[in-house]
């Protein structure tokens, strides 16, 4: 995400991170990021995707795929592509949000279908959409529109599904931005019908960035997939609709694979996993007698601000290479042995994804009535725990914030 202000900056990166110049420009960039991330006002003005590159045939070490990138699709041929189609977004959460804008920018016709008067209709007014006019019920929004993007959450897309799937007649076409659905159809009940195109695009990382990379003129990478190819143009509309929604780059996957490697990823090195090994080091270090600015600096302050956006922008092989000779020999020594003591919870992890048990889990959880407040209880339990307390003071102390 900072690949440019990382490239300026490689050769100041050092592993202590205490270079304060390497410092300050990451956290320019995380502030401007954080300003593009904002919801904009209505009917602000973005300028769309650029056609820069093309379809290519990539060597990822050792295995050749080809990567569709947004040259193929640029905006004219879109909006000729999609002339005839409406757009019904369903689901005002984090990727209707920037999936929705995202089409709107690029000129074509989408409309928003979300329950009347709750929360999500109320976030869609602000950002411009209108009632009667682009704004509408679920119902009345399916009825509408002959491309359904199903982007409501998962436990929502079961309990909807009664209602959505009568709706879905023939010649629409229906689209998910997480096989999580039709994949656990047993567990959710999601069954996409036989005589209708179903395709998935699924943006690698949250619609707040599928947003603002979309203004900045770069697009999200993205996948896509096809389930059920009715028209034998299934696989052409995924593609030409990952470009729409916002994509710069785009590789082929199937809705299983989509959903298992999102489900592992989440619970392993995105979230769960980095977040279980941050307290693990963060707790070692404070019971032997370590302060809590110094722990959470050694810990988390560093991994962020220095290492992590340098792995990002050059490579884990690159910061090894700029990190001190005594750093470089700790690290070479103990990475297999992380390795080889995490590998089999991550096979574990897998399975559970693969088997079903963490769709089982999610559904069980998020259909409960009290399901917000005890969630809200967990989250409570992480704020309040030292080392993001801790975290807090340290971000004030950043040049950015005085």
């Amino acid at each position: 995400m900072f690949r440019t202000a990382a490239t300026r900056t490689a050769s100041r990166f050092v592993c202590n991170s205490r270079v304060v110049t390497a410092k300050r420009t990451f956290a320019l960039a995380t502030r401007a990021a954080t300003i593009n991330a904002v919801r904009p006002a209505a009917k602000q003005f973005v300028k769309p995707l650029v056609a820069t590159r093309g379809l290519k045939q990539i060597n990822f070490g050792g295995t050749v795929e080809t990567v569709y990138e947004r040259a193929d699709w640029p905006r004219e041929k879109l909006l000729d592509y999609f002339k005839n189609d409406t757009f019904a977004l369903i689901g005002y959460g984090s990727q209707g949000y920037g999936q929705g804008l995202n089409l709107r920018d690029n000129g074509l016709n989408v409309i928003v279908g979300v329950r009347k008067n709750g929360s999500s209709w109320k976030a869609a007014i602000e950002d411009g959409w209108v009632p009667g006019e682009n704004l509408f019920d679920v119902s009345e929004a399916v009825q509408k529109g002959n491309v359904i993007m199903n982007l409501l959450s998962d436990a929502a897309q079961s309990e909807t599904w009664p209602t959505i799937k009568p709706l879905l007649t023939e010649g629409k076409t229906l689209y998910f931005s997480h096989g999580f659905s039709p994949v656990f159809y047993d567990l959710t009940h999601v069954e996409p019908p036989s005589n209708i195109d179903t395709i998935l695009v699924a943006p690698k990382g949250s619609g707040r960035t599928v947003r603002s990379l979309f203004k900045e003129g770069r697009g999200i990478n993205s996948s896509y997939a096809v389930w059920k190819d009715v028209t034998g143009k299934a696989d052409e509309k995924a593609l030409a609709m990952s470009v729409a929604i916002g994509s710069g780059y785009v590789y082929q996957t199937t809705f299983e694979k989509e959903v298992n490697s999102d489900l592992y990823g989440e619970r392993g090195c995105l979230m769960g996993g980095v977040h279980g090994m941050f307290l693990a080091q963060y707790e070692v270090l404070r019971e032997n007698g370590h302060s809590p600015s110094e722990a959470f600096n050694e810990t988390v302050e560093e991994a962020t601000q220095s290492l992590y956006p340098l792995i990002g922008s050059l490579g884990m092989d690159y910061m090894y290479d700029a990190c001190s000779t005594t750093a470089r020999r700790g690290a070479l020594d103990w990475y297999p042995i992380f390795k080889d003591a995490l590998k089999p919870v991550f096979q574990d992890l897998y399975e559970s994804v693969k088997n079903g048990s963490e769709t089982k889990r999610s559904l069980e959880f998020n259909s409960q009535p009290d399901y917000r407040a005890k969630l809200e209880s967990e989250l409570e339990t992480i704020r309040n725990m030292e080392i993001w307390k801790v975290g807090k003071e340290v971000r004030r102390l950043r040049p950015e914030n005085q």
